[in-house]
């Protein structure tokens, strides 16, 4: 018997589907799974298309599209189809991003086509929780930032940006879309710090979110004020946070080589359960 496969962007009338499949991984899912409860399958609305694998007119897997190339519950066949469909529509995105094997498979594919990439993030440890931290008690200073102070929090969104990636985000477009990214999660309410004379020392953001998990994000201390513990309390705080209005689950992935990061988020009661990879162009 036959096994017919088939590649195709997805159409609005496919929500159902497309939620669950993402549904299989909430947390490693939780970045394509919320821009999706929020803006559909709409590729406009979305900012990238949905690519769908389909076998015997089954919905498998599936591949966001947009500013970052990002497989979904992807199998190696799947990853074989979205790369070349990727491939003949050439590099549209600034990162590939995702499940450390499946994004592995998909830039072994893409690297002769699209390579050398600017940097490679090959172990990036997930880490989860869903209980407030027994060990580290919450910095009482961090909290939400409002919709008034964004000139308050841009410079250490910048900082913390350029640091981590390499390159600011204030360039090309002059940073328009990640001011935007930064005002839509100070919105949300989802944006958090504490400030020190009227300059922020620690922040960090509950980026995407849905229901049943949401991903902490950008957490960045002051270089002055590094090795004072502030990373502990303010994420203690931030888990505390995300626990009682976003999500049961919190999810945070981080550079394997950053050591001291990750004894941090073990102490607040992060613990390693899987890896993500990152390709940046």
């Amino acid at each position: 018997m036959l096994t017919t496969t088939a590649i195709k962007v997805l159409e609005p009338g496919e929500l159902d589907d497309a939620l669950a499949v993402l549904d299989r991984d909430p947390v490693a899912n939780a970045f394509v799974a919320a821009r999706v409860q929020i803006a559909g399958l709409d590729p406009w609305r979305l900012g990238g298309e949905m690519w769908g694998w389909y076998v015997d007119g089954r919905l498998e897997s599936l591949c966001y599209a947009g500013a970052n190339l990002v497989p979904v519950c992807a199998t190696s066949e799947a990853i074989r189809g979205f790369a070349e469909r990727a491939r003949r529509q050439g590099r549209r995105c600034s990162s590939i991003v995702g499940p450390a094997e499946a994004t592995a498979e998909l830039w072994s594919l893409l690297e002769p086509h699209w390579g050398p990439a600017r940097d490679i993030r090959a172990h990036q440890p997930l880490m989860v929780t869903t209980a407030p931290s027994a060990e580290i008690a919450p910095d009482p200073y961090v909290r939400r930032i409002r919709k008034n102070e964004m000139d308050l929090i841009m410079p250490a969104c910048v900082a913390m940006f350029t640091e981590e990636v390499g390159i600011s985000p204030m360039a090309g477009d002059g940073g328009l879309l990640y001011q935007a990214r930064v005002a839509e999660l100070v919105g949300a309410g989802r944006s958090f710090a504490r400030t020190e004379n009227g300059k922020v020392i620690f922040k960090a953001e509950i980026g995407a979110a849905t229901q049943r998990a949401c991903q902490i994000q950008g957490v960045w201390v002051d270089p002055a004020y590094r090795g004072k513990g502030l990373s502990e309390t303010g994420m203690a705080a931030v888990l505390r946070y995300a626990l009682s209005d976003v999500a049961p689950v919190v999810s945070l992935y981080v550079n394997d080589f950053n050591t001291a990061a990750r004894a941090s988020y073990r102490r607040v009661g992060f613990e390693e359960v899987g890896a993500f990879m990152s390709v940046l162009f």
